[in-house]
């Protein structure tokens, strides 16, 4: 915060004026004002951004803003109809176990619903993880994990080796590496790091942030009656203030009288000595 002093001596920031040689005149023609000095103070805030990670984009995106909704569903979606086939050679295979598996990767979900919610976490929060549940003949269903829940363990040369689950207290650990690795986990590219993917949505957090704070000034001046900032001034000509009792009963009368869309153009009564500035 910077303050200034029109009546300072020598404002801050200016240098001092030059000495005058001896017999000089210092005195120039001005013009005078009848106008007193002034404090201007400067507060400049800080903005407040969402701070990027799943949960965060999550709610502050997919789970708040109509766009952003509308545009990872629209992507996820239509990802997750398109059809699968399979081969093997050149041959294409009518029916495998793959297939069946991709048509119903576990009880609780079909495959396009499966499919969707993969890519709406890999549109989220840039990451996607995958848990294969074997059965007696080999791979038998296939779980999501949601990524705010996972983190990635490297193994000594700095790849990745298996996955961290929480939830709640208990943690559990799921391989990545071998022949028979328990999990898979996709990722999209992210320049900066080799093992975590880079979401999308992090690149327009700055809009996002932008359009929900429209949204919710916006809503916030509605419910003020669409009414731009003002003052109520209390100047009685006997001089005084307002009692403690009488302001808090002033402040409820409009907040309970004035405010709101219900209440949108209706007059404001005011008592003597009050005038409302906008």
């Amino acid at each position: 915060m910077a303050w200034t002093w029109p009546w300072a001596k020598h404002p801050a920031g200016m240098a001092a004026p030059r000495p005058q040689p001896a017999g000089s005149s210092t005195e120039q023609p001005t013009e005078r004002k009848a106008a007193g000095g002034f404090v201007a103070p400067h507060m400049a805030g800080t903005a407040a951004w969402t701070k990027p990670g799943y949960g965060g984009l999550a709610r502050e995106g997919y789970m708040r803003n109509p766009v952003v909704h509308c545009a990872v569903r629209l992507i996820a979606q239509t990802a997750a109809a398109f059809p699968w086939l399979l081969y093997e050679g050149v041959t294409e295979l009518e029916t495998h176990p793959l297939l069946d598996l991709l048509t119903r990767p576990n009880p609780r979900q079909a495959g396009a619903s499966f499919l969707e919610t993969l890519y709406t976490h890999l549109l989220i929060g840039g990451n996607a993880y995958v848990e294969r549940v074997d059965g007696s003949a080999g791979p038998a269903e296939l779980y999501l994990l949601r990524p705010d829940g996972v983190s990635v363990s490297c193994a000594a040369d700095g790849w990745p080796e298996a996955l961290e689950q929480r939830d709640g207290g208990r943690s559990r650990r799921i391989g990545l590496t071998g022949v028979r690795a328990e999990a898979l986990h996709l990722r999209l590219t992210h320049p900066l790091d080799d093992v975590s993917g880079f979401a999308p949505l992090e690149a327009a957090l700055m809009a996002l942030d932008i359009h929900n704070a429209a949204g919710a000034w916006n809503k916030a001046l509605l419910d003020n009656s669409a009414r731009p900032s003002g003052a109520l001034v209390y100047a009685p000509k006997e001089g005084g203030n307002l009692t403690e009792e009488q302001f808090d009963r002033l402040k409820t009368e409009l907040e309970e009288g004035y405010s709101g869309p219900a209440r949108a153009g209706r007059p404001l009564l005011l008592e003597g000595g009050l005038d409302w500035k906008a």
